[in-house]
């Protein structure tokens, strides 16, 4: 029984793989990591193609439905909270990150990943519509936020497509959609920049001067003369910026 408490909408409509499998772009030697396999529909369909499967789930009430996977020998199940597990040690190293999202966790698994998991190349994810939207959302919109920067600093969009309710159970009161996404070079000191990003965001009605001062990365005086050494004027909040513009501001910063 999916656990509302977990975000757990479980994939039961098999023709969606196929469009998994396309805009993941599956190769005999990719080594995936899939995180809340749930049934385990997905994790099937991805053993029969790829080299290696990480499945990562918390729900340990799922054992029974998943054992049949415990016995391939590309198939690892990894039990626990993927945000807590040290996934970067996995063996062989993930280079890709395809899953059916659990939804309340969705956001902060993309946006740890783009740095924590180096070796990944490509994300294609389902997760609720609106999230979709906001990883590559521009700038001056409702949808565009911290991790909107993040995910366009660190990869490129590569496929979209909207998601049906009724492949999953029990069906969401939500949309979903698959999106996909290719790893570009991340910019220097991308830790720095996260850091500010999300301070910024932190207060997004307040001026960005104003929120870094309360995150407490910069008096207000530091703030804005980086403002206005990259083009902006001091009452500019963050969604105005570009992501290309916090690298110059984190930059414009630095000690």
């Amino acid at each position: 029984m999916p656990k509302k408490r977990l975000g757990q909408h479980f994939l039961a409509d098999a023709n969606i793989l196929g469009v998994i499998g396309r805009l993941a772009e599956l190769d005999s030697d990719d080594v995936v990591l899939e995180i809340g396999p749930g049934l385990g529909i997905l994790t099937r369909y991805l053993a029969d193609r790829v080299g290696h499967v990480h499945a990562v789930e918390l729900d340990r009430t799922l054992e029974p439905q998943l054992a049949d996977l415990t016995v391939r020998p590309n198939v690892d199940l990894h039990w626990g909270d993927a945000l807590a597990l040290d996934l970067g040690s996995l063996v062989p190293a993930p280079t890709k990150l395809v899953a059916n999202l659990p939804y309340n966790v969705a956001t902060p698994i993309v946006a740890e990943s783009l740095a924590g998991l180096r070796n990944l190349d490509l994300w294609c994810v389902m997760v609720q519509r609106e999230v979709a939207d906001r990883f590559f959302a521009s700038p001056s919109t409702k949808a565009y936020g911290a991790v909107s920067v993040l995910v366009q600093l660190a990869a490129r969009r590569t496929g979209f497509h909207p998601v049906a309710r009724t492949v999953f159970r029990p069906p969401p009161n939500v949309d979903s959609a698959l999106i996909a996404f290719r790893r570009v070079a991340l910019p220097d000191g991308f830790a720095r920049i996260k850091t500010l990003v999300e301070a910024s965001f932190a207060h997004r009605r307040k001026t960005l001067p104003n929120s870094l001062a309360l995150s407490g990365l910069a008096s207000r005086e530091q703030a804005a003369a980086a403002l206005e050494s990259i083009g902006r004027l001091a009452e500019a909040r963050a969604e105005a910026l570009s992501p290309h513009e916090f690298v110059a501001l984190a930059e414009a910063l630095e000690p």
